[in-house]
């Protein structure tokens, strides 16, 4: 796993120990910033269920202007910060120990224009955080996207007043959903 462009490209990206996270791999990744196209820089990006922080680190290195990383492994969150620190990136970020449904239940002080969902699989967490941000959408700042990652087997169309899903594609065992702010 590494980071693959921007001022951090080919640094090596180090995994949680353990089983207990599902990080992106480098091809979806690409893909996934593929789809952004150059919509990082300058961006705010909150990532949900942060795991080694791959995506986060990747919008920052493509220049996004700040990445927050939420996650509740003690271990997640020193993967977070060590690979903050190798690809140079940890003043244009903030980790917190902190669980993100709980997190994203409370009023924003900033607004997001992407939020990552990235969540361990076959828990339902995604649909969850999905739906807290259908009831507080303040979180995503207009023209902002949320993008969920899952088993394509996890997904289920949502009742969501607030958010649209724009688009999803799948890669093998992965698949992203893109969702924007319903119009009013």
């Amino acid at each position: 796993m590494k980071v693959n462009s921007g001022t951090a490209r080919g640094r090596p990206l180090r995994s949680v120990p353990g089983d207990t996270t599902r990080p992106i791999t480098d091809i979806v990744k690409q893909a996934l910033f593929n789809i952004l196209m150059d919509e990082a820089p300058g961006t705010r990006w909150l990532d949900l269920f942060g795991g080694t922080g791959a995506v986060g680190i990747e919008a920052l290195s493509r220049g996004a202007a700040s990445c927050v990383f939420l996650d509740t492994a003690p271990a997640a969150i020193r993967t977070i910060e060590e690979n903050l620190r190798n690809t140079g990136l940890a003043d244009k970020a903030k980790v917190i120990r902190q669980d993100a449904l709980r997190h994203i239940a409370g009023r924003p002080n900033v607004q997001y224009d992407f939020i990552y969902i990235a969540p361990p699989q076959q828990k339902g967490l995604w649909s969850r955080a999905m739906a807290i941000l259908d009831e507080n959408p303040s979180w995503l700042a207009p023209g902002g996207t949320i993008v969920a990652q899952i088993a394509p087997e996890e997904f289920i169309a949502l009742d969501l007043r607030s958010l649209t899903l724009e688009e999803k594609r799948t890669y093998g065992r992965t698949m992203l959903c893109f969702y924007s702010a319903a119009e009013a």
